[in-house]
Protein backbone atom coordinates (compact mmCIF):
# COMPACT_ATOMS: atom_id res chain seq x y z
CA UNK A 1 0.00 0.00 0.00
CA UNK A 2 3.02 2.44 0.94
CA UNK A 3 4.36 2.10 -3.00
CA UNK A 4 1.40 2.35 -4.27
CA UNK A 5 0.80 5.84 -2.44
CA UNK A 6 4.31 6.60 -2.98
CA UNK A 7 3.64 5.86 -7.05
CA UNK A 8 0.51 8.30 -6.67
CA UNK A 9 2.49 10.85 -5.16
CA UNK A 10 5.16 10.96 -7.97
CA UNK A 11 2.72 10.37 -11.02
CA UNK A 12 0.80 13.73 -9.47
CA UNK A 13 4.34 15.65 -9.13
CA UNK A 14 4.93 14.71 -12.48
CA UNK A 15 1.35 15.58 -13.89
CA UNK A 16 1.78 18.82 -12.43
CA UNK A 17 5.45 19.77 -13.16
CA UNK A 18 4.29 19.22 -17.07
CA UNK A 19 0.85 20.93 -17.08
CA UNK A 20 3.18 24.19 -15.30
CA UNK A 21 5.35 23.95 -18.13
CA UNK A 22 2.73 24.10 -20.42
CA UNK A 23 1.10 27.17 -18.75
CA UNK A 24 4.73 28.91 -18.92
CA UNK A 25 6.47 27.03 -21.71
CA UNK A 26 6.20 30.05 -24.56
CA UNK A 27 7.30 32.62 -22.50
CA UNK A 28 11.02 32.12 -22.57
CA UNK A 29 13.00 29.90 -24.45
CA UNK A 30 13.06 26.11 -23.50
CA UNK A 31 16.71 25.71 -23.25
CA UNK A 32 16.89 28.82 -20.54
CA UNK A 33 13.93 27.39 -18.56
CA UNK A 34 15.73 23.93 -18.65
CA UNK A 35 19.21 25.55 -16.98
CA UNK A 36 16.72 27.08 -14.28
CA UNK A 37 15.15 23.62 -13.72
CA UNK A 38 18.35 21.56 -13.47
CA UNK A 39 19.97 23.72 -11.64
CA UNK A 40 17.90 24.33 -8.82
CA UNK A 41 16.89 20.73 -8.89
CA UNK A 42 20.69 19.94 -8.54
CA UNK A 43 20.57 22.78 -5.64
CA UNK A 44 18.27 20.50 -3.88
CA UNK A 45 19.30 17.41 -3.94
CA UNK A 46 22.97 18.26 -2.91
CA UNK A 47 22.32 17.85 0.37
CA UNK A 48 19.98 14.97 0.35
CA UNK A 49 22.45 12.84 -1.51
CA UNK A 50 24.88 14.34 0.69
CA UNK A 51 23.60 12.65 4.00
CA UNK A 52 21.94 9.93 2.28
CA UNK A 53 25.80 8.43 1.74
CA UNK A 54 26.97 5.80 -0.95
CA UNK A 55 29.61 7.58 -2.24
CA UNK A 56 32.25 5.07 -1.95
CA UNK A 57 30.50 3.04 -4.09
CA UNK A 58 30.63 5.69 -7.04
CA UNK A 59 33.46 3.73 -8.89
CA UNK A 60 34.78 5.31 -12.02
CA UNK A 61 32.29 3.03 -14.20
CA UNK A 62 29.67 4.31 -12.34
CA UNK A 63 30.57 8.26 -12.69
CA UNK A 64 31.35 7.48 -16.46
CA UNK A 65 27.93 5.87 -16.48
CA UNK A 66 26.39 8.67 -14.62
CA UNK A 67 28.30 11.60 -17.30
CA UNK A 68 26.51 9.74 -20.47
CA UNK A 69 23.29 10.20 -18.68
CA UNK A 70 23.65 13.40 -18.47
CA UNK A 71 23.53 14.49 -22.06
CA UNK A 72 20.75 12.47 -23.02
CA UNK A 73 18.54 13.71 -19.72
CA UNK A 74 19.41 17.07 -21.88
CA UNK A 75 18.10 16.10 -24.88
CA UNK A 76 15.13 14.27 -23.12
CA UNK A 77 14.11 17.93 -21.15
CA UNK A 78 14.88 20.13 -23.97
CA UNK A 79 12.84 17.56 -26.40
CA UNK A 80 10.17 17.71 -23.63
CA UNK A 81 10.16 21.61 -22.81
CA UNK A 82 9.95 22.45 -26.69
CA UNK A 83 7.06 19.52 -27.04
CA UNK A 84 5.22 21.13 -24.28
CA UNK A 85 5.43 25.00 -25.36
CA UNK A 86 3.87 23.89 -28.83
CA UNK A 87 1.33 21.79 -27.42
CA UNK A 88 -1.36 20.67 -27.40
CA UNK A 89 -0.79 18.04 -23.95
CA UNK A 90 -3.17 15.33 -25.48
CA UNK A 91 -0.87 14.78 -28.14
CA UNK A 92 2.47 15.45 -26.56
CA UNK A 93 1.77 13.82 -22.88
CA UNK A 94 1.18 10.38 -24.43
CA UNK A 95 4.17 10.56 -26.71
CA UNK A 96 6.80 11.50 -24.04
CA UNK A 97 5.76 9.29 -21.64
CA UNK A 98 5.84 6.34 -23.50
CA UNK A 99 9.41 5.83 -22.99
CA UNK A 100 8.83 2.72 -20.78
CA UNK A 101 8.03 0.65 -24.70
CA UNK A 102 12.16 1.93 -25.47
CA UNK A 103 13.19 0.90 -21.94
CA UNK A 104 11.70 -2.46 -22.45
CA UNK A 105 13.43 -3.00 -25.71
CA UNK A 106 17.19 -2.05 -23.95
CA UNK A 107 16.59 -4.38 -21.35
CA UNK A 108 16.39 -7.19 -24.10
CA UNK A 109 19.11 -5.61 -25.74
CA UNK A 110 20.97 -5.92 -22.29
CA UNK A 111 20.43 -10.28 -22.72
CA UNK A 112 16.41 -9.31 -21.01
CA UNK A 113 13.95 -12.12 -21.55
CA UNK A 114 10.61 -10.82 -24.54
CA UNK A 115 7.85 -11.80 -22.59
CA UNK A 116 4.37 -11.92 -23.96
CA UNK A 117 2.89 -8.79 -21.28
CA UNK A 118 5.76 -6.42 -22.67
CA UNK A 119 4.62 -7.27 -26.75
CA UNK A 120 0.89 -6.69 -25.30
CA UNK A 121 1.81 -3.77 -23.59
CA UNK A 122 4.19 -2.26 -26.43
CA UNK A 123 1.41 -2.61 -29.34
CA UNK A 124 -1.74 -1.04 -26.53
CA UNK A 125 1.17 1.91 -26.49
CA UNK A 126 1.72 2.29 -30.22
CA UNK A 127 -1.93 1.51 -31.10
CA UNK A 128 -2.88 4.28 -27.98
CA UNK A 129 -0.72 6.97 -30.11
CA UNK A 130 -1.84 6.46 -33.32
CA UNK A 131 -5.06 6.69 -31.95
CA UNK A 132 -4.24 10.09 -30.50
CA UNK A 133 -2.50 11.63 -33.83
CA UNK A 134 -5.46 10.42 -35.89
CA UNK A 135 -7.96 12.95 -33.73
CA UNK A 136 -5.14 15.97 -34.48
CA UNK A 137 -5.73 14.78 -38.29
CA UNK A 138 -8.00 17.41 -39.12
CA UNK A 139 -6.08 20.15 -37.59
CA UNK A 140 -2.85 18.38 -38.62
CA UNK A 141 -0.16 21.52 -38.92
CA UNK A 142 3.22 22.51 -39.09
CA UNK A 143 3.32 23.13 -35.51
CA UNK A 144 1.87 19.46 -34.66
CA UNK A 145 4.46 18.21 -36.48
CA UNK A 146 6.89 19.71 -34.67
CA UNK A 147 5.37 18.84 -31.41
CA UNK A 148 5.50 15.05 -32.41
CA UNK A 149 9.07 15.63 -33.14
CA UNK A 150 10.42 16.51 -30.14
CA UNK A 151 7.99 14.76 -27.91
CA UNK A 152 9.87 11.54 -29.98
CA UNK A 153 13.07 12.99 -29.08
CA UNK A 154 12.22 13.61 -25.72
CA UNK A 155 10.87 10.03 -25.36
CA UNK A 156 14.33 8.54 -26.78
CA UNK A 157 16.01 10.74 -24.42
CA UNK A 158 14.09 9.72 -21.09
CA UNK A 159 14.62 5.91 -22.34
CA UNK A 160 18.42 6.50 -23.04
CA UNK A 161 18.45 8.64 -19.30
CA UNK A 162 16.95 5.63 -17.04
CA UNK A 163 18.78 2.75 -19.16
CA UNK A 164 22.05 4.34 -17.91
CA UNK A 165 20.95 5.52 -14.43
CA UNK A 166 19.58 1.98 -14.22
CA UNK A 167 22.87 0.38 -14.81
CA UNK A 168 24.53 3.02 -12.88
CA UNK A 169 22.64 1.78 -10.05
CA UNK A 170 23.00 -1.72 -10.07
CA UNK A 171 26.56 -0.97 -8.49
CA UNK A 172 26.04 2.91 -7.00
CA UNK A 173 23.79 4.51 -4.55
CA UNK A 174 20.56 5.43 -6.14
CA UNK A 175 20.87 9.48 -4.82
CA UNK A 176 24.58 9.94 -5.86
CA UNK A 177 23.85 8.65 -9.58
CA UNK A 178 20.73 10.28 -9.32
CA UNK A 179 22.93 13.91 -8.32
CA UNK A 180 25.90 13.25 -10.59
CA UNK A 181 23.27 12.71 -13.61
CA UNK A 182 21.36 15.88 -12.90
CA UNK A 183 24.55 17.94 -12.41
CA UNK A 184 26.22 16.53 -15.60
CA UNK A 185 22.85 17.45 -17.52
CA UNK A 186 22.88 21.20 -15.86
CA UNK A 187 26.83 21.54 -17.29
CA UNK A 188 25.22 19.86 -20.31
CA UNK A 189 22.65 22.56 -20.96
CA UNK A 190 24.50 25.47 -19.58
CA UNK A 191 27.09 24.98 -22.40
CA UNK A 192 24.69 24.90 -25.11
CA UNK A 193 22.89 28.27 -23.97
CA UNK A 194 26.27 29.54 -23.43
CA UNK A 195 27.56 28.48 -26.82
CA UNK A 196 24.02 29.88 -28.85
CA UNK A 197 24.18 32.53 -26.71
CA UNK A 198 20.36 32.03 -25.19
CA UNK A 199 19.20 34.55 -22.92
CA UNK A 200 18.62 33.65 -19.09
CA UNK A 201 16.85 36.92 -18.35
CA UNK A 202 13.24 36.11 -19.29
CA UNK A 203 13.65 32.60 -18.15
CA UNK A 204 15.05 34.41 -14.62
CA UNK A 205 11.86 36.60 -14.62
CA UNK A 206 10.10 33.10 -14.10
CA UNK A 207 12.32 31.65 -11.02
CA UNK A 208 8.98 31.08 -8.97
CA UNK A 209 7.12 28.54 -11.43
CA UNK A 210 10.61 27.14 -12.42
CA UNK A 211 11.56 26.71 -8.53
CA UNK A 212 8.31 25.13 -7.92
CA UNK A 213 8.86 22.61 -11.05
CA UNK A 214 12.34 21.94 -9.81
CA UNK A 215 11.25 20.84 -6.14
CA UNK A 216 8.34 18.73 -8.24
CA UNK A 217 10.80 17.02 -10.09
CA UNK A 218 12.35 15.84 -7.26
CA UNK A 219 10.05 15.19 -4.79
CA UNK A 220 9.01 12.56 -7.99
CA UNK A 221 12.07 10.93 -7.98
CA UNK A 222 12.50 10.69 -3.97
CA UNK A 223 9.07 9.20 -3.83
CA UNK A 224 9.71 6.48 -6.34
CA UNK A 225 13.01 6.12 -4.73
CA UNK A 226 12.00 5.88 -1.18
CA UNK A 227 9.06 3.34 -2.00
CA UNK A 228 12.32 1.11 -2.43
CA UNK A 229 12.26 -0.01 1.14
CA UNK A 230 8.73 -1.44 1.21
CA UNK A 231 7.33 -4.11 -0.30
CA UNK A 232 6.12 -4.46 -4.05
CA UNK A 233 8.34 -1.45 -4.75
CA UNK A 234 7.45 -1.65 -8.69
CA UNK A 235 3.84 -0.62 -7.79
CA UNK A 236 5.81 2.61 -7.28
CA UNK A 237 6.98 2.77 -10.87
CA UNK A 238 4.22 1.37 -12.78
CA UNK A 239 2.00 4.21 -10.80
CA UNK A 240 4.21 6.69 -11.07
CA UNK A 241 5.06 6.05 -15.15
CA UNK A 242 1.26 7.58 -15.84
CA UNK A 243 1.83 10.68 -14.84
CA UNK A 244 0.70 12.43 -18.81
CA UNK A 245 -2.38 11.41 -17.63
CA UNK A 246 -2.35 13.61 -14.66
CA UNK A 247 -1.30 16.39 -17.38
CA UNK A 248 -3.90 15.88 -19.57
CA UNK A 249 -6.44 15.99 -16.85
CA UNK A 250 -5.67 18.97 -15.98
CA UNK A 251 -4.96 20.88 -18.75
CA UNK A 252 -8.27 19.41 -19.77
CA UNK A 253 -10.20 21.08 -16.98
CA UNK A 254 -7.74 24.23 -16.76
CA UNK A 255 -6.34 25.08 -20.22
CA UNK A 256 -9.72 24.34 -22.16
CA UNK A 257 -8.01 22.10 -24.50
CA UNK A 258 -10.34 19.50 -25.68
CA UNK A 259 -10.74 15.87 -25.93
CA UNK A 260 -12.33 13.98 -28.64
CA UNK A 261 -13.31 10.71 -27.41
CA UNK A 262 -11.36 8.80 -29.71
CA UNK A 263 -8.44 10.60 -28.12
CA UNK A 264 -10.43 9.67 -24.39
CA UNK A 265 -9.89 6.56 -25.72
CA UNK A 266 -6.50 6.54 -27.05
CA UNK A 267 -4.32 8.29 -24.26
CA UNK A 268 -5.77 5.66 -21.65
CA UNK A 269 -4.89 2.98 -24.09
CA UNK A 270 -1.32 4.58 -23.66
CA UNK A 271 -0.99 4.49 -20.28
CA UNK A 272 -3.10 1.55 -19.66
CA UNK A 273 -0.08 -0.07 -22.05
CA UNK A 274 2.55 2.12 -20.02
CA UNK A 275 1.23 0.49 -16.39
CA UNK A 276 1.56 -3.28 -18.37
CA UNK A 277 5.03 -2.69 -19.26
CA UNK A 278 6.00 -1.59 -15.96
CA UNK A 279 4.55 -5.05 -14.22
CA UNK A 280 7.34 -6.76 -16.99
Amino acid sequence: MQSLFLGLLAALAWGLHDFTLRRIGARAEALALLVLVMGLGAVLLIPMAWISGGWDSMTPRVLWLCAAAGPAYAMAGYGLYRAFAIGPVRLVAPICGAFPLLSVGFAIARGGELRWLALAGAVAVLAGIGLVARGEEDEATGDRRQAILWSVLACVGFAATFALMQWAAEEGADLPVTLITRLACFATVLALAFALRTPLRPAVALWPPLLLMAALDVGALLAVTAAGGFPHAEFASVTASVFGLVTILLAWRFLGEVMKPVQWLGALTVFAGIATLGLV
